[in-house]
């Protein structure tokens, strides 16, 4: 008996349902928004200890005597001081009192003050605050870190809520993932004239510099900013000690293809009559441009060979041996690409592209901030050393500028603009404002990516959907429009890496047997046998068994003793092997396989069941590892463990998780045309429904919520990991397909009367309205009672004898919700003012659309930044579904509600159900939706046995999707037909309907596009005031302007009478008087009856005509610049 045990207990995991529990336990500690908190946890712990240590000491030139010197920094908890009391801070309270969640930046500091020889001894001071830094929701610095639902709600938040932004000023500012080109790496790409460059955007903690090496016309050149114009590469190579060209030659390799392409530029670099070092020097030196800064003393062509060019090779001992070497390995790269086009790097390949978290922005910002913080420092020591007077005593530590890094901080976070001079970095719409029309729109912001590229440019190669971007990026999830393609967002179970420190794995690579280049001769560099080992862009040597070394790394990795997130990639063509530990990359789980049999067995996921095992262990004893796009390539990977042969290496979690999280939302999406899915996840994130479990505590300036929403008959398993049934945004429908009454031609939609009362598409809009009482020199706004007197009464009858609205009233259009009286001398205070003075009555009217009764839901009051009272009023408004109101399935089936008919006349079945909606079947056979088809299939069948079917993508033969033949049988079962269709009868004949209708639920999303809010029309109304012709817009009750293009149109119909009233008549008629003799326009004097020319002085000759006012108007400003337009006039 025990012998079969232990065999079912080794056996592989038969069935993939087992490996699905993985997936909730990787996003308790990796995905979906951990990649942000991982990055400012990074930057909160290590960064900034970072850049505090290399910009540690402040000192003046004149003395050596005084300094100040930073010992340590740390992040405090968050927290406010209100009237010299510390008070704790928590989100939902800054959101609400529109403040900035901020915790203060503590240093410890150490000085001397020793100005005038007095007090030489040190002095110290711990816990200086010197700014206060943002603090990121769910980091480990913020007050819901690891707290469980019980303490969230008792300080106000959603468990749902995933964190990952910052509330700034009261609003929800998230730093979207930044796209970008790996720095420190060799790119071969053509330039604007088709010339082979080589090039290397070098990033190190002093500097950062770009360096091109490019091919023209055979010579090959170097570009870098410090030169004037471009350098013969030769020249380069001579200044930095490789005098000899055999050398060079050699470094390159054997073949002669690669001597002859470099000949050229060996010829052109004797012909200017450069052979030495000093020649090479004194030539780089006159193409130098000066830098004129003050403190960095200018060290000519040498210092920009050795800190500028190629930056990250560092030169130790004025040994330029590496950077030749690595000069070199650019070169060949270059002629590869050239004699064999196929080797040109993609800049668009995922593998070459890095992508920049919330962590690493901030400390660009925090780092200028500081140095400039620092700046001010030394200003204020120099200027206090440079005064003869020595009255004063000074303390240095008490000129430390707190509001520098705060004000800096918040202004970037709340305006989206990151400019750094130091690092010539000027970029807008870094952060984004977290619009929260939905859950899922949330989730969205957290995971978007935004690109690199203008979305000007027409290019297609950024926007093509790259193979490189299966299981890191979502293929589905890209705006409609310019945008397409450019932004993109993370798949479900992408992680982002952050940074490893090198050290520890350049020892451990010369353990592993990698020969230092100094050791090497040029011949040796590109010997067949041999291959070159490269960390983040450095090269560290050679090794003449790659494949033992690549292997050697990942058992290392599998066991833990290097980072989870190191990568090996061994490159067969480039003959190198990438070890890459740099932050930026994107990577993702797999299950390892040897043999193609996985690692994971049932007990494993026994113990994750029973909670033995976490996800972290899995990854411990090697059982799962962490894959980057480079290191994919090395990789076999089977989808599911059935189709695993011999070969595969690795083999998928989940296969559904190549998706992200909107895409998930999708059933069957594997069934759909793939513009669907793209289509879906635009209009799930404009769905209304819940937002959050404190949405009624909330105070944002629009909330959308779905009275009852429902969660999906037919669900997936995204839906369940991210929590949206929790908080779904739809409702069950039952759809009918058939044709009926016409008015559902084009994706109409007509709905039945009485599902509409029940409830079905009825959503609540609030809308936050603001108001506040102003502080001036010696006083500030009064409260006021409103009057109860007749010609007031109507208009302030919703408000409370304090003049602000009450709670639970009803409001209308032009009601009065706010009054205050506004003193009329403000710069005397209230005691000395007389008592009759009242002040200036201010009023707030309510603006909504007429005919439409909102109710004042709540009235908040809260001090702003100022200290000023400010009154929130929330105003609610319940709207049932109307003809006009947009509404969508969960397949990019959008359509507007056409018509609304009594139940009476709506079809029913044999059981005597009656749809809720009726859809047109013409939307079906050329969108290839066949996904919706399936959905109603399968909500009908959970339905009739009472159980959520699944839907998931590729979910078939893991079980994570019912099979139609399954759902069918579910079907007959219970008495239906097995393919989903009815047998109903005419509501109006009462008479069986000539055909089987296709019937069941499909879950129905209501759109924030609603007919109430974009509805327009007007008659007369207001105008603008220069021009006299209506105002523009919806929101000023403007007019619907009849433009060029419509002009002629009627004019190609010859319909001139009414060119002539759209133009003038119902635009901006006007009398002018026209002299006839001088052609100017005169006036008509009222009083006296008398008409007068301007220019002639009588009006003998004035006739009167109309012409539209910005006619008058065009010829009175073209008067004012010396331009006489005349009107001739004839007889009419």
């Amino acid at each position: 008996m025990s012998k079969v045990d232990r065999q079912f207990l080794a056996a592989p995991v038969k069935s993939a349902v087992d490996k699905f529990q993985l997936l909730p336990e990787f996003l308790k500690v990796r995905g979906l928004v951990k990649e942000h908190l991982d990055s400012f946890n990074y930057f909160v712990n290590t960064e900034i200890k970072k850049i505090v240590r290399a910009n540690d000491l402040v000192k003046t030139k004149v003395t050596d005597k005084v300094f100040l010197r930073y010992t340590d920094v740390w992040i405090g908890t968050p927290s406010v001081v209100v009237d010299g009391v510390t008070d704790v801070l928590t989100p939902q309270r800054c959101r609400l009192g529109d403040m900035t969640y901020s915790a203060p930046i503590y240093v410890n500091i150490e000085y001397c003050n020793d100005i005038y020889g007095y007090n030489a001894n040190l002095q110290k001071k711990t816990k200086v605050i010197i700014g206060r830094m943002p603090i990121m929701l769910k980091s480990n610095k913020c007050v819901l870190y690891g707290k469980d639902e019980d303490e969230l709600a008792k300080v106000g938040e959603c468990p749902l809520d995933p964190g990952g932004y910052f509330v700034v000023k009261g609003n929800e500012k998230v730093i979207l993932i930044q796209e970008q080109l790996s720095k420190n790496r060799i790119i071969i790409d053509t330039d604007k004239k088709g010339c082979i460059q080589a090039s290397v955007v070098s990033s190190t903690a002093t500097t950062k510099s770009k360096t091109t090496i490019v091919m023209e016309k055979e010579r090959i050149y170097l570009i870098l900013n410090s030169f004037t114009s471009k350098v013969p590469i030769m020249a380069v190579m001579k200044a930095m000690g490789m005098e000899s060209d055999q050398e060079v030659v050699q470094m390159l390799g054997r073949d002669p293809q690669y001597a002859a392409l470099l000949l050229p530029s060996i010829e052109d670099c004797a012909n200017q009559g450069i052979y030495t070092r000093e020649q090479a020097l004194e030539f780089l030196e006159k193409r130098h441009k000066k830098r004129n800064s003050k403190g960095t003393e200018d060290e000519g062509a040498l210092g920009v060979l050795r800190d500028i060019f190629i930056a990250m090779v560092r030169v130790r001992d004025n040994n330029f041996h590496p950077k030749c070497v690595y000069v070199v390995v650019m070169l060949r790269r270059m002629m590869d690409a050239l004699l064999n086009k196929h080797s040109m790097d993609d800049k668009d390949y995922i593998g070459n592209k890095r992508f920049e978290l919330s962590g690493q922005l901030i400390s660009l910002l925090f780092e200028d901030l500081f140095k400039t913080l620092n700046t001010h420092l030394t200003w204020v020591l120099d200027n206090q050393l440079d005064k003869s007077s020595r009255s004063s005593k000074f303390d240095i530590s008490k000129h430390i500028v707190i509001d520098d890094i705060t004000k800096g901080l918040e202004r970037s976070l709340s305006t989206g603009n990151w400019n750094v001079k130091r690092f010539n970095m000027n970029r807008t719409g870094v952060t984004q404002i977290v619009s929260r029309l939905s859950f899922i729109a949330a989730y969205g912001y957290m995971t978007k990516i935004s690109p690199q590229f203008e979305k000007s440019r027409k290019v297609s190669g950024p926007r093509a959907l790259q193979p490189s971007q299966w299981g890191m990026l979502c293929p589905c999830d890209t705006p409609e429009g310019e945008q397409c393609g450019l932004v993109k967002n993370l798949a479900l179970m992408t992680h982002v890496t952050t940074d490893e420190e090198e050290g520890p794995i350049v020892a451990l690579c010369s353990c592993l047997g990698v020969e230092d280049l100094s050791q090497l001769s040029g011949e040796e560099l590109h010997s067949p046998s041999s291959y070159l080992i490269i960390l983040n862009g450095l090269i560290l040597g050679k090794h003449r068994k790659p494949q033992f070394f690549a292997n050697a790394m990942r058992k290392l990795r599998r066991a833990g003793k290097i980072a989870d997130f190191v990568s090996v990639y061994v490159n067969e063509k480039q003959r190198c092997v990438y070890i890459a530990s740099d932050g930026g990359r994107v990577c993702r789980p797999l299950v390892i396989a040897d043999n193609g049999v996985s690692r994971i067995k049932h007990h494993h996921m026994k113990e994750l069941k029973d909670g033995v095992r976490n996800f972290d262990s899995f990854l411990q004893e090697g059982l799962i590892e962490y894959l980057d796009v480079n290191e994919e390539n090395n990789a076999l990977i089977a989808l599911y463990e059935g189709e695993a042969t011999s070969e595969t290496t690795h083999i998928e979690i989940e296969p559904f998780t190549l998706l992200g999280v909107c895409a998930g939302l999708i059933p069957f999406p594997h069934h759909n045309q793939s513009p669907r899915n793209t289509y879906q996840c635009a209009m799930g994130k404009q769905a209304m429904g819940n937002i959050a479990y404190n949405q009624l505590c909330r105070m944002d300036t629009l909330i959308y919520l779905l009275v009852y929403p429902q969660r999906p008959l037919l669900t997936t398993r995204t839906i369940e990991l991210v929590g949206y049934d929790k908080l779904g945004a739809g409702q069950n429908a039952t759809v009918a397909v058939m044709s009926y009454s016409g008015y559902d031609i084009e994706d109409a939609i007509v709905m039945n009367k009485s599902s509409l009362d029940r409830g079905f598409g009825r959503c609540i809009v609030m809308k936050r309205h603001t108001a506040a009482f102003q502080k001036y020199q010696n006083t500030v706004d009064q409260i006021n009672i409103p009057s109860r007197a007749p010609p007031d009464r109507e208009k302030n009858q919703i408000l409370d004898n304090d003049g602000l609205a009450s709670p639970g009233e009803i409001i209308r259009f032009q009601d009065v919700f706010f009054t205050k009286l506004i003193p009329e001398n403000t710069n005397v205070s209230l005691k000395s003012q007389t008592t009759n003075s009242k002040g200036r009555l201010f009023r707030q009217t309510y603006k909504g659309a007429e005919g439409e009764a909102a109710v004042v839901d709540r009235v908040a009051l809260c001090s702003d930044q100022h200290d000023n009272l400010c009154v929130k009023f929330m105003i609610r408004h319940t709207r049932r579904p109307e003809v006009g109101d947009k509404f969508s399935s969960r397949h990019g089936q959008k359509g507007v509600c056409g018509t609304i008919i009594q139940q009476e006349d709506f079809p029913f079945s044999e059981r005597g159900i009656c749809p809720d909606l009726i859809m047109n079947p013409h939307g079906f056979p050329s969108r290839m939706t066949v996904g919706k088809m399936i959905e109603l299939l399968g909500s009908k069948a959970g339905v009739s046995c009472g159980t959520f079917h699944y839907g998931s993508a590729f979910g078939e033969p893991s079980g994570h999707a019912h099979k139609v033949e399954d759902i069918s049988e579910t079907l007959v079962k219970h008495g239906f037909c097995y393919n989903g269709k009815d047998f109903l009868y005419s509501g109006i004949t009462g008479m069986p309907l000539q055909a089987y209708i296709f019937m069941g639920p499909i879950y129905y999303q209501k759109l924030k596009h609603m007919v109430m809010d974009k509805m327009h029309a007007r008659g007369m109304g207001p105008r603008q005031l220069i021009s006299r012709q209506p105002t523009e817009g919806r929101s000023n009750n403007g007019g619907l302007r009849v433009g060029e293009m419509e002009r002629d149109c009627l004019i190609a119909y010859g319909a001139s009478n009414l060119i002539y009233e759209r133009l003038m008549i119902s635009s901006d008629p006007f009398e002018v008087q026209v002299c006839r003799k001088c052609g100017l326009l005169g006036y008509e004097n009222r009083k006296t009856k008398t008409k007068v020319c301007s220019t002639c002085k009588n009006g003998d000759n004035l006739s009167s005509m109309k012409l539209p006012y910005a006619c008058k108007l065009l010829f009175q400003e073209i008067q004012s610049m010396n331009i006489v337009p005349k009107l001739s006039l004839a007889d009419s």
